[in-house]
């Protein structure tokens, strides 16, 4: 205003209305003089006022009436020129507000005239505007006319004039107003008090208003009616009115100026009676029509809806709702109910379309929606407006896809345009997801089985900019493009979402502020603001639980609709762009629910997230179960009817990757479109950014991912990350460029999800645990029973989340582990292998991690790591184990220092590991063993070491590897030395953890259990290496039990001494003896098949061929080993109480093992025996008489032909076989050092031996190939045992005890050998050497006999028995002694030089005949010396030994080795030279009685043999023997006849007959012609006749019964050679010319020669002594010898020439007869 109260601008308005007064009065100066007159003196008037006043406005506007009264008179003359300049003039005025009330009622009369009349409708509209904005003069009925006014205008046939006066009338009403704003505003300090409305619709109720309020109420009050189709009260003169114009008018009121409806009970009072009766009177058309409904048979026609008024209407009620919900809230809960009815699909589009509008306008109004959900939702019986207009916007969406088209050719075209999804615009927004084809662009729109629907851009996000609402102009209803409905209806959703869940988050953000600052201001210390803050707090509770209840009602009430309507677009979008929208509001409204907790709204977006991710009809479980529309099937887990894609469905998806889905049985691929790959990333973004809300749904979300990586073809790489890579079963998946360049991405944020797991809170973190672990187990029952490639994702980022939330561990360790353990006992290979990747790879994080407290100060926590590694123990696949082992190595590599109380458990790992479990694994298992003992054994505490001995222990029993079980022991070897150097220390750091122990012990009051208990626990610890190692010696592999063995007794020598002494009761009993007991029994039961091949091509020496030869070697080792120990430490072991026991057990085992079948093990039993006998002891030490002497004391052994192979050292021999018979030899036994004094421990030692012997030498019952006979080495080495033990206990050596020896040493001579060894053992058979079994058995008889001869007299009795025995071995020349039932061969004629390798070996009886010979000779000496002794002629030895010289002898030509007969002879000449003294002088006595006829015996068998000599015999040979027959005659001629009178007559008489016999029949019948001579034993006949003749004829004959049978015995010659002469002569005579048979030539020629020796003798006989009776016999001869003569053979004929001479001696004359008186 102060632009025209200036005073240049007053001056100019004055001039200015000069001018136009002026002006007037020239236009009216001729037609009108009345106006002229005026003019001029309205010029005078303002003149006058300008002039007289200092403020020229205020006078003007007082006189207003008469400024004007000329320019209305002006317009009142209807003549257009005037009319305009005077319009113009009052316009002027006005605008300068110098018009006064009445001037203005004036002006708007003269303007209702020329209204009336039509003039210058323009201006005057002008005028009445400018009238009534300039000032607020005009009131009442001045203002209603005005406005009638305009509102007549309005109606005019002009149409500029028609719109100008709407534009005026718009304006007006809104000045109309604006007064009231501003008169509020002036008396707003006023407080008003309120009154009553009454109900009535008088005008009159307006008393109270003031002047401006009272107008504004009057106008719209008749708007009312007006649009009512009433008469207005104060609008008086109105003609026409439109209700398009009237609503319009209404609704610029109600816009524009809430504040005067609220602030007025009036106003408010006019909306509740009049306008929403109105409104809902208008829509009543709207309701009641239906599309297509049939209206003929309705009684009245329907009145149809008119889309301009509706269109109105629905902008009222869009303002209505807006700006007076709070008053109206019946009414409007009436409106929004219509609003929801107007989108049914029966109504007509447009009306569909404006009510979708208005919907929006309400969509974008989130507290106004969170109002209506408080007012009728939240309400007991109130209609649930809230979630009915978000169904109604979801069921409209629905029905716009239902309802065919007609018309929409756009659709057909569409389907041509190709099904590349998205326009440019789109491939823009996000290149990365589609390739592009081919330049098309496409509309972007919805699709859904066969409806297309273009997608149009309507509005902005957030502002509802409507366009039929705004089609003010139209009358007919729009054609309403299609898809614009539902771009719209699309948008409602987008905006609702975004709203409610800003409006919600930002006031839940607002009450977790307040939360978070109230505990604060809490602790503050004044104590009146504590109360004041406890008090805010709890109303701030309440509000929470009130705005609570709100958030929670407003999404419960919307979540259904939005998700039916989404789920819905999500499925039918094509375009990108708006894929993003809804997949953005599904996220958001699925992290609303789970920031309100409300589960299964929450689950329902999350599911529909899932599903879009998944190609169509994919059936996951997880969300077919969760889907409202659950059907009745019941899925299998799998639920794997993966439906093929037919080509017609989703064909406007560009699909970027083929894959397999996961499913139990493949059922080919299955395909993802772009739109799959988006979800995916919005369930990605989902579980990213939300995922501290999402709960159990992570296994929704999960789950979807799995099978989204699974088709994508996603593989876990380290750390669970998963890069892109393929199996490669199954028809492999194909990606096209633009999913190749996203699976990177995709991949990267997967992980990125799970490492964002480290922000999630406690319980929500065991969510995501829950899910991935129910997922995993569900991609296990999957890969049950096949081998295909399984899912595991599920197991990958389990370890992804493990690994990022390492620093609260402790939570989620135990599920997490005991899920993986599962995964790892899985059949499947790969699903196991990622099992134990996982698990492993969380545990050496978990210990690498930098924990807080350190894991060194955390053993709970240390031990809850190491856990789950020995938990995989249980699990029995080799793959897994391995894996478990490569982490134990790598453990042991980074943290081996720092395990502390882990050892336990990470031992336990490798001691698991069992025999079965293949070569790898028990390698890598050994490795971190080895590993262990060379560098950890000094970091662990001293008690696990027991376990490393366990551990080692049970690595030797592996037998996968030979080597592993080898170096094994070697490793127990080296934990020994370990012991050995660090006793000290161990020992106290056991003792102090001992003490401990007790004291639990006993305060529960139980027994400490530990082995070996109770020794001392450093002691225990030993024993437990021995027992290990004991165990190890039994091992079923020979080359581990010898190791075993080796390093058992070197460590018991080494480190023995270390043990405290009461400790090695326990060594002999629970650790030497046991294993000796073990051994034995295993040898004794071991398998006696050979074996072939050590494995592979090792050729196996033949000594170790079967199993039982390789126990053997074991057995010989331990027993050594043992027997040693009993050696090195005799002084420690005697000092312990039961050392005889132990004696006795030790001479046990040594038995059973010399009397094992096998020669190796007996062999070895016999050295032990000598060892522990210490026939050769170890020297003692002077100075150190404690200390037994350590193990390398070489203990020299007396067998010295196979080398002990003890611990890889041989014995020391002490000398050759020769010294030691020597030494025996010699008077003083042996010097034994050191011996066991107790003389029972010698006859335990001599019953043992006996037993070994007794047994070994038993000849076997029956014979079969498998008989077992005893080696030479090893019987050899049992009797040479026998001189050293005798020496021990000669003293009490009995009869008995020799006859027991006896029995040993004749069993062991008799033992055969084999073929195969005898060239090794015998000398060939020509040499005759003693075997050194044969010189033993000589030695010992001979330590006896030495023993005897200084002995008491009790002992001398023992003679005879020494006789025997050697008598015994005598008859082995003869008759080798039979062992058993065995068949034996003459080693003459074994057959070892044969080819037959294979045959069985047979057995050779030795060459026995040296042995015998030099028996004899011993008996021969021992003979000599012991002659007289009492007891040999008391046992008659020499009658036993001419008894046993009878044999050989009587055989001589048979026996078997010539030398034999001939020693005989000559050993019975000297026996006899002394014993026949012997005999004579104990003639009286009888006790030679029955000598004497097997001495005749003997010289007949001898001189009279059987046997034939060989035909080879020499000349020279046969007489040399004959001078030995002829020294036997000569004997009994000097020894025996002479002292006939002191010996038995039955002996001579048989000495006698033999002479006789020897005399004649000499011969020997196999001679040639040439031998003959010589051959006839002349020598010796003519010894006999000779010996015969001089006793026959002797004068000494006492008695007649001697010369009677000297007597007999010369007739009985010739009577015989009588006999022999006639029969030749008969035969001669017979044969004529033919030579006779040789013997019978033979005969005669030593007849005839027998003759002649008889004369010879006679004649040098006295003639007294010769029988006159004997002498006719010999002349009776003399013609039968004539008669010979004719013989034709020479030889006979110059015998008889012999034979015929000597009778020259009997030619005398003949001399009377003398008769002899024979009878």
């Amino acid at each position: 205003m102060a632009g025209t109260s200036s005073p240049e601008a007053v001056k100019k308005l004055l001039e200015n209305m000069q001018g136009d007064l002026r002006a007037l009065s020239m236009e009216c100066r001729k037609k009108f003089p009345p106006v002229k007159e005026a003019a001029e003196s309205g010029i005078i008037k303002v003149k006058t006022i300008a002039a007289r006043n200092t403020d020229i406005l205020a006078a003007l506007k007082e006189n207003s009436s008469e400024v004007v009264q000329p320019f209305l008179m002006g317009c009142g003359t209807k003549e257009p020129k005037i009319t305009q300049l005077c319009l113009a003039a009052i316009q002027r005025l006005m605008s300068h507000e110098v018009v006064s009330e009445i001037a203005a009622g004036n002006v708007i009369n003269m303007l209702w005239q020329l209204m009336e009349n039509s003039l210058e409708e323009l201006k005057l509209l002008q005028t009445v505007l400018v009238l009534l904005t300039t000032n607020t003069v005009v009131h009442d009925e001045a203002l209603s006319k005005a406005i009638v006014l305009c509102f007549r205008l309005h109606f005019t046939k002009d149409n500029i004039t028609n719109n100008t006066a709407a534009a005026t009338v718009r304006q007006v009403v809104t000045v109309v107003f604006e007064r009231v704003v501003a008169e509020d505003e002036l008396y707003k300090d006023t407080i008003e008090q309120p009154i009553g409305i009454q109900g009535n619709s008088n005008r009159r109720s307006v008393s109270t208003l003031k002047p401006c309020a009272k107008d504004a109420y009057m106008l719209f009050q008749d708007l009312c009616q007006l649009v009512n189709a009433d008469a207005p009260y104060w609008l008086v003169g109105m003609t026409e009115m439109t209700r398009t114009f009237g609503l319009e008018l209404l609704e610029s009121v109600l816009n524009d100026f809430p504040q005067v409806f609220l602030q007025h009970q009036e106003f408010s009072f006019l909306l509740k009676e009049r306008v929403c009766p109105l409104v809902i009177k208008l829509f009543s058309p709207n309701i009641k029509f239906r599309q297509g409904s049939n209206t003929s048979s309705s009684p009245a026609p329907v009145e149809k809806p008119y889309f301009p008024i509706c269109m109105r209407l629905l902008r009222v009620v869009s303002v209505l709702i807006k700006q007076f919900y709070s008053l109206l809230v019946t009414e409007c809960e009436i409106f929004l109910s219509l609003l929801v009815k107007f989108l049914d699909a029966d109504k007509p589009q447009w009306l569909r379309a404006v009510a979708v509008e208005s919907i929006h306008r309400l969509c974008v109004q989130p507290q106004l929606l969170r109002s209506f959900c408080q007012s009728y939702d939240m309400k007991q019986h109130s209609t649930k407006v809230f979630r009915d207009i978000v169904n109604a916007l979801g069921s409209f969406i629905q029905s716009l896809f239902l309802v065919p088209n007609t018309g929409n050719a756009s659709t057909t075209v569409n389907q041509t345009g190709g099904s590349v999804p998205g326009g440019t615009a789109s491939a823009q927004t996000n290149p990365g997801i589609l390739g592009m084809g081919g330049g098309v662009t496409v509309l972007p729109a919805f699709e859904y089985r066969g409806t297309w629907i273009p997608i149009l851009s309507v509005s902005t996000q957030g502002s509802a900019k409507a366009t039929y609402l705004e089609m003010l102009d139209k009358v007919e209803p729009p054609t309403i493009p299609e898809g614009y409905a539902m771009s719209v209806a699309f948008h409602c959703l987008l905006d609702l979402v975004r709203g409610i869940t800003n409006m919600i988050e930002e006031e839940l953000g607002q009450v977790e502020m307040d939360s978070e600052i109230t505990p604060d201001a809490q602790s503050s210390p004044t104590h009146s603001s504590e109360l004041q803050d406890f008090h805010s707090a709890s109303d701030q509770t309440d509000k929470e639980t009130v705005s609570r209840a709100v958030w929670e009602e407003m999404v419960n009430a919307c979540w259904c609709g939005l998700l039916a309507a989404l789920s819905l677009l999500l499925d039918a979008s094509t375009d990108e762009a708006a894929t993003e929208n809804i997949l953005k509001a599904e996220l958001t409204m699925a992290a609303l629910c789970g920031k309100l907790g409300l589960v299964t709204s929450r689950d329902a977006f999350i599911t529909a997230i899932c599903k879009g991710s998944l190609p169509p009809h994919y059936a996951l479980t997880v969300l077919n179960t969760t889907t409202a529309a659950l059907s009745s099937k019941s899925y299998s887990i799998q639920g794997q009817n993966v439906q093929m894609i037919s080509p017609s469905s989703e064909s406007h998806q560009q699909v970027v990757a083929v894959g397999q889905p996961l499913a139990l049985q493949p059922q080919g691929t299955v395909m993802l479109t772009s739109k799959n790959i988006q979800c995916m990333r919005t369930l990605l973004s989902l579980a990213h950014c939300h995922g501290a809300v999402l709960g159990t749904s992570w296994q929704l979300v999960l789950a979807t991912l799995q099978h989204l990586v699974w088709i994508l073809g996603l593989k876990p790489g380290v750390g669970g990350a998963l890069k892109p890579g393929r199996a490669v079963e199954g028809p492999s998946t194909v990606l096209t460029t633009a999913v190749m360049t996203d699976l990177p991405v995709i991949s990267n944020i997967l992980s990125r999800l799970f490492e964002s797991s480290q922000y999630l809170d406690d319980v929500s973190l065991h969510h995501l645990i829950n899910a991935l672990c129910s997922l995993s187990l569900e991609a296990m029952e999957m890969a049950y029973g096949n081998n295909k490639e399984p899912s595991l994702f599920a197991v990958a980022k389990l370890l992804e989340t493990g690994l990022v939330n390492m620093h609260r561990i402790e939570i989620l360790w135990r599920p997490l582990t005991g899920h993986l353990l599962e995964v790892c006992q899985h059949p499947n290979t790969r699903m196991r292998e990622w099992g134990a990747e996982a698990l492993t790879s969380l545990i050496k994080a978990g210990l690498i991690f930098n924990h807080d407290p350190p894991l060194s100060q955390n053993q709970r926590l240390q031990l809850l790591l190491l856990n789950p590694l020995k938990e995989l123990s249980n699990i029995n696949h080799p793959d897994i184990r391995l894996k478990q082992l490569e982490c134990v190595l790598q453990i042991l590599q980074s943290q081996g220092d720092s395990l502390g109380p882990g050892w336990p458990l990470v031992l336990g790992v490798m001691g698991a590991i069992r025999n079965d479990q293949g070569e790898s694994l028990i390698r890598t298992a050994f490795q971190c063993l080895q590993l262990v003992v060379t560098d950890f054994l000094p970091t662990m505490p001293c008690t696990c070491l027991q376990i490393v001995v366990d551990v080692a222990g049970s690595f030797g029993l592996h037998n996968q590897e030979l080597n592993i079980s080898l170096t094994s022991i070697g490793l127990l070897w080296n934990i020994s030395d370990y012991f050995f150097q660090r006793g000290e220390i161990i020992e106290k750091e056991l003792n102090k953890e001992e003490a401990v122990l007790q004291k639990q012990a006993q305060e529960k009051g139980v027994a400490l259990n530990r082995p070996f208990h109770p020794a001392p626990p450093f002691d225990c610890l030993w024993l437990c290496l021995y027992a290990k190692l004991g165990e190890l010696c039994v091992d079923p592999r020979p080359a581990v039990r010898k190791s075993a063995g080796q390093t058992l007794f070197s460590t018991v020598g080494a480190h023995g001494t270390l043990l405290q002494h009461s400790t090695w009761h326990t060594v002999i009993w629970k650790v030497l003896f046991h294993l000796l007991d073990r051994v034995r029994e295993s040898s004794t039961t071991a398998d006696k098949e050979k074996i072939e091949s050590g494995g592979g091509n090792i050729l196996i020496h033949h000594s170790r061929d079967t199993a039982e030869k390789q126990w053997a070697e074991t057995w010989v080792l331990t027993l050594a080993g043992v027997a040693r120990i009993f050696n090195t430490r005799r002084y420690l072991l005697q000092s312990l109480g039961d050392f005889s026991q132990a004696w006795d057990v030790l001479l046990d085992h040594i038995q059973s093992a010399a009397l094992s079948k096998n020669s190796e093990v007996s062999l070895a039993a016999l050295k032990s025996f000598q060892e522990i006998l210490q026939i050769v002891s170890p020297v003692r030490e002077t100075e150190k008489p404690d200390t037994p002497p350590a193990i390398n004391v070489p203990v020299p052994v007396l067998i010295g032909t196979v080398t002990a192979t003890g611990f890889g050292r041989s014995f020391m021999r002490s000398d050759s076989i020769g010294e030691r018979i020597g030494r025996y030899n010699a008077t003083e036994p042996p010097v034994v050092t050191d011996e066991i004094e107790d003389l029972n421990l010698w006859w335990a030692a001599w019953n043992s031996w006996f037993r070994i012997g007794s047994e070994s030498t038993k000849p076997p019952g029956s014979c079969d190939k498998t008989t077992f006979i005893p080696s030479q080495p090893f019987l050899t080495a049992l009797i040479q045992i026998f001189p050293a033990l005798y020496q021990h206990i000669k003293t009490g050596f009995s009869m008995d005890d020799l006859q027991k020896l006896g029995v040993i040493l004749h069993g062991a001579v008799s033992v055969p050998i084999s073929s195969d060894a005898s060239p090794f053992i015998l000398p060939s058979y020509t040499e005759a050497v003693l075997t050194s079994l044969q010189e033993a058995v000589l030695t010992a008889l001979d330590v006896l006999q030495k023993a005897i001869c200084v002995g008491s007299e009790s002992m001398q009795i023992m003679y005879p028995a020494i006789f025997d025995q050697l008598l015994a071995f005598v008859e082995f020349s003869c008759k080798p002694p039979q062992y058993g039932q065995l068949e034996t061969k003459h080693i003459a004629n074994a057959k070892y030089n044969q080819i037959q390798l294979f045959a069985p070996a047979e057995w050779v009886a030795l060459n026995y005949v040296p042995f015998a010979e030099r028996s004899l000779e011993v008996v021969v000496d021992l003979y000599q010396k012991t002659a007289c002794h009492k007891a040999v002629v008391n046992e008659r030895v020499l009658q036993n030994i001419i008894k046993t010289l009878r044999m050989p002898l009587s055989l001589k030509y048979a026996c078997p080795s010539e030398s034999t007969w001939k020693l005989a002879v000559s050993s019975l000449l000297k026996v006899l030279s002394i014993g026949l003294p012997v005999a004579r002088q104990h003639a009286s006595s009888g006790k030679f009685d029955s000598m004497w006829p097997e001495l005749a015996h003997t010289f007949e068998n001898f001189l009279f043999t059987k046997s034939s000599p060989p035909d080879n015999l020499s000349i020279q040979e046969f007489q040399r023997n004959e001078s030995i027959d002829v020294e036997v005659v000569q004997l009994i001629s000097t020894e025996i006849l002479p002292y006939a009178n002191f010996i038995p007559k039955e002996f001579v008489g048989q000495i006698m007959t033999m002479l006789n016999k020897g005399s004649i029949h000499s011969q020997s019948s196999s001679f040639t012609e040439a031998e003959i001579d010589i051959r006839m034993r002349e020598e010796f006949s003519k010894m006999c006749f000779e010996t015969l003749l001089q006793f026959s004829f002797s004068n000494k004959v006492t008695t007649p019964q001697e010369g009677y049978i000297s007597r007999m015995a010369l007739s009985v010659l010739l009577k015989r050679s009588q006999d022999v002469l006639y029969r030749y002569i008969e035969d001669e005579r017979l044969s004529g010319k033919c030579p006779l048979p040789r013997q019978q030539v033979t005969e005669i020629i030593f007849v005839l020669k027998a003759v002649s020796t008889l004369i010879d003798s006679l004649k040098k006989t006295q003639p007294e002594n010769v029988d006159a009776n004997t002498w006719a016999q010999v002349i009776a001869l003399y013609p039968t010898l004539v008669e010979c003569i004719t013989c034709s053979s020479s030889e006979v004929c110059s015998a008889l020439k012999e034979a015929l001479v000597p009778f020259k001696d009997f030619m005398h004359p003949p001399t009377s007869k003398v008769q002899n008186g024979e009878s």
